[in-house]
């Protein structure tokens, strides 16, 4: 009897435990699967959605407000004329192949980034560096060939990762990083996995274990998450459901900022897109609003020009290339282009299967046809962002305060202005905050002046999350959905 009684009694209990213990698994979904895994090899921001934060870190990393915050160097000083970063390197720090972590790591990241060969998206946030010394294991110089204020904001980005040289080369298929969680299975097509790393020199995560799921379809997200298949969508690709989210207790919509700049990307090289009468008349010919509205269900700031509006230096230029369809028609009089044909190569998001058909309307609407062609991702980068073969496609920019791309005139638009390039390059030598706001703003000015692009909106941030789960960020300063703080409620 004595016993019976002992062995029910536990039986309660442990049943009771697990009823109290908070669920420590999560799945989340996204709309893309990335290329690879490897976030100083790829430009798509999926890589980042994976790994940022979670796999790998870098020596500084930005935190969900935006503010660039210690990573892998607990602090660092400037010399005095500007041009030496000294870095000191948190101790204790392992790979998850149990390897130690010290300077000679940094080193080689940071050579292999802005090697002759690199093969890194972001080299432009390396071309200042001069050489890279390791002083002692945990500390380590980096030498500039010129003052740069912006380079712990530059070491924040996905790309500027540390990894190990032992396995830098298999980063794409099976990553290797410092993160609070180590990858543990990639099914390609369907989803990644992660798992806590238990040698992780911070904090440790409240999650054990995350799965990365991809679903692109936003009929499919929808069902996905009613059903409970997966727990959160920190990047919804179905904005005209997320009424019914709202109503429902179950759920919490997550409605924030990005640094997405979605614009109809223009080939300034391509024919008469060269011309930028023509491509003044495609800005003019484009209802902002209208694009919003149809493909966002209203979710979305227009944006005249390609810097984020809850930047303290954005300029409003919207006015510039206001909605004027008789304006657009006597331009392209004027260009002699009265009868123009053009491709516009859409990939998968939401954003730019629904916003170019939009777009596609509105062209024709100035006596522009166009034909679209719907590429997978990897056709894109392929096609569209390595080989340039392309006249206009849709595309959110999600790379932080990342106007210098428009300084580098083998970038996939082409856009090749010296007048540009050196304003950046003054830009990236000044660090008195008012003169680089003066910078910031001709430079804003200067690119829609010449209508690089056509400047749609600024991406919102659109998500949904199980009520009981915190800790996912409202915003996006970065490409990322940093799980080291998220966490399951009772």
């Amino acid at each position: 009897m004595f016993t019976r009684l002992t062995l029910g009694t536990a039986a309660l209990a442990l049943a009771a435990t697990g009823a109290l213990a908070a669920q420590d698994d999560i799945t989340l979904a996204m709309a893309l699967e990335p290329p690879n895994l490897d976030p100083t090899g790829g430009a798509a921001a999926a890589i980042d959605e994976v790994v940022y934060a979670n796999v790998f870190e870098g020596l500084t990393r930005f935190a969900s407000d935006g503010s660039v915050i210690p990573g892998l160097a607990s602090a660092y000083e400037v010399s005095e004329d500007g041009k030496t970063y000294t870095f000191s390197l948190r101790d204790g720090v392992t790979f998850h192949d149990g390897s130690s972590f010290d300077g000679e790591d940094v080193k080689f990241s940071l050579d292999r980034a802005r090697a002759e060969d690199s093969t890194n998206a972001q080299k432009a946030l390396f071309a200042g560096i001069e050489a890279v010394e390791v002083v002692d294991p945990l500390t380590v110089k980096v030498m500039l060939s010129n003052p740069d204020g912006a380079f712990p904001f530059k070491m924040a980005w996905g790309d500027a990762v540390i990894l190990a040289p032992e396995t830098a080369d298999e980063a794409a298929t099976h990553p290797v990083g410092t993160g609070p969680f180590a990858f543990t299975k990639w099914t390609h097509g369907d989803s990644v996995e992660l798992a806590r790393y238990d040698g992780y020199w911070g904090e440790a995560p409240a999650l054990a274990s995350a799965t990365f799921k991809f679903i692109s379809d936003p009929n499919a997200a929808f069902a996905a998450m009613m059903a409970g298949d997966v727990d959160a969508f920190p990047n919804f690709p179905a904005p005209e459901t997320l009424m019914q989210f709202d109503a429902n207790p179950m759920f919490n919509v997550i409605v924030g900022s990005t640094e997405g700049e979605t614009i109809l990307s223009t080939n300034n090289k391509s024919g008469p897109l060269a011309d930028p009468k023509v491509r003044k008349a495609i800005a003019h010919a484009i209802n902002r609003q209208e694009i919003i509205d149809g493909a966002m269900h209203g979710y979305g700031t227009p944006i005249g020009t390609h810097f984020a509006p809850h930047n303290p230096d954005y300029l409003d230029l919207t006015a510039q290339s206001a909605h004027d369809p008789e304006m657009a028609k006597a331009l392209l009089e004027e260009a002699g282009q009265t009868n123009l044909k053009l491709r516009l190569a859409l990939p998968p998001p939401a954003y730019a299967r629904r916003g170019g058909e939009i777009v596609a309307a509105q062209l024709r609407k100035v006596g522009i046809e166009t034909e679209i062609s719907n590429l997978e991702w990897a056709q894109w980068l392929e096609q569209v962002f390595k080989g340039k073969d392309f006249d206009l496609t849709i595309v959110s920019h999600t790379e932080p305060a990342d106007i210098n791309i428009y300084a580098r005139p083998d970038y996939y638009f082409q856009y090749d202005n010296p007048d540009f390039q050196a304003l950046i390059a003054e830009l990236d030598v000044t660090t008195a905050p008012e003169a680089r706001t003066e910078l910031l703003h001709k430079a804003q000015q200067m690119i829609a002046d010449d209508y690089v692009n056509g400047y749609l909106f600024q991406l919102a941030k659109t998500g949904v999350a199980n009520s009981k789960i915190e800790g996912l960020w409202a915003n996006a300063p970065t490409q990322a959905n940093d799980l080291t703080g998220v966490r399951w409620t009772d």
